[in-house]
């Protein structure tokens, strides 16, 4: 790009960083609870560079460039439904809805509230309960439970700022699986994975002021739209961030 050019939205220009790798997509230990939850192959991230300074209140204009860039458009991955297969994005965007999602946590003591109020044993084994539905899963412990169903007894050891948190996100993702997705019994898997994860994806550094840690990822959950003979449509992002 020319000195002082502007790309077409807001001056946001991106490319496909193809040589980035995630740890967690490639850990034998990962790989092989995401095959136990019904999710590998069903996951996947990519990284995309872009060259002007990321300003939070103007989120909109700099999902939609994401979007509509040429670098963008072959590259990005969905999953398609009908096959099941990931294709590319393949045609511009016309709408889309970017969601913040709080991104606060720095300790995994998070989680805690499941050892107090009783939904994970001191040994880590997740406590069982009658089975019952919240369509489409069965619950038959009480984690899924405080997770899904919000008339539940402990639902409220989260609170629904803590739920919106992304790290909740990626647990709760993580807990519920696929559609064929096999239970842990102990809780520790999830924690595992939902760290590595987190770290995976979320920048940090240190404050040189107070010397504490700080994230510096914004976080969004974003539906695009396409149009589709005439009409705009969700794309089968089922869920991105």
């Amino acid at each position: 790009m020319a000195a002082g050019e502007l790309g077409p939205l807001g001056g946001y220009y991106f490319r496909f960083l193809p040589q980035k790798t995630f740890k967690f997509l490639s850990t034998p230990e990962t790989t092989s609870r995401l095959r136990q939850w019904s999710m590998l192959g069903r996951i996947k991230a990519q990284a995309f560079g872009f060259d002007q300074t990321f300003q939070v209140y103007r989120k909109d204009d700099f999902v939609m460039a994401f979007f509509k860039d040429p670098n963008v458009i072959p590259n990005l991955k969905l999953l398609s439904d009908s096959s099941g297969q990931w294709i590319t994005l393949g045609t511009e965007v016309k709408k889309i809805e970017a969601i913040n999602v709080p991104c606060t946590q720095l300790s995994m003591s998070f989680f805690n509230p499941l050892y107090d109020e009783d939904i994970v044993r001191e040994n880590g084994h997740i406590v069982k309960c009658l089975d019952s539905f919240c369509d489409p899963f069965l619950i038959s412990d009480e984690l899924r439970k405080v997770l899904l169903v919000e008339d539940s007894e402990k639902y409220e050891v989260f609170s629904q700022p803590d739920r919106e948190e992304f790290l909740f996100c990626l647990f709760k993702h993580l807990c519920l699986g696929g559609a064929l997705c096999q239970y842990e019994d102990v809780l520790n898997p999830y924690l595992e994975t939902t760290k590595l994860i987190y770290k995976d994806l979320v920048s940090v550094r240190k404050n040189p002021q107070t010397k504490k840690i700080q994230i510096t990822s914004s976080v969004f959950k974003v539906t695009a739209y396409v149009s589709v003979r005439g009409n705009v449509q969700p794309t089968n992002l089922i869920i991105c961030y």
